[in-house]
């Protein structure tokens, strides 16, 4: 094999450093600076979106925050309005029942009243009717009729 031949091995190894030598300055050279520029830019790209993130973040934490406590206000807004509704309600409420308390009530007097009238018209009407049955009763037995003063007082005494 001639590579592996002492006088060939030198001038082999010596184009190879100088390919090798070509290579490296030529084209590492020239492009690592911009490789390296590249990659810095991409750092400093992720750096700032990650710094805009987390401020992006922060943002939507306050807002959230801030939301909340609007809401957690509403609520309570909320829960005091409809105390307070409840309370004028209940007020209100009692105030319809007071009156219709008031109208019933008037309402069983004005019927305990005429109930009253009736039942003492009608005792009166019963001691007449009474009376004059017992007039007719006492007439036909005995032949006479009896005075109108006695035949009531009767009837009352047996009524009452």
């Amino acid at each position: 094999m001639p590579q592996f031949e002492l006088a060939n091995f030198v001038p082999q190894m010596t184009w190879l450093v100088l390919a090798f030598a070509i290579l490296y300055f030529g084209i590492v050279r020239a492009t690592l600076p911009r490789l390296s520029r590249t990659i810095d830019a991409r750092e400093n790209q992720v750096t700032g979106d990650i710094a805009a993130a987390e401020q992006a973040k922060q943002n939507a934490d306050a807002m959230q925050a801030e939301y909340d406590s609007g809401v957690a206000a509403a609520q309570d807004t909320a829960r005091g309005k409809l105390v307070e509704v409840r309370a004028a309600a209940g007020k209100a409420a009692e105030a319809r029942l007071a009156a219709a308390n008031e109208a019933l009530s008037a309402k069983a007097d004005a019927a305990a009243a005429s109930l009253a009238a009736a039942r003492s018209k009608a005792l009166a009407e019963i001691e007449g009717v009474a009376a004059d049955a017992a007039s007719d009763i006492v007439e036909k037995l005995i032949g006479t009729r009896p005075a109108a003063a006695d035949a009531a007082k009767a009837a009352q005494a047996a009524l009452a």
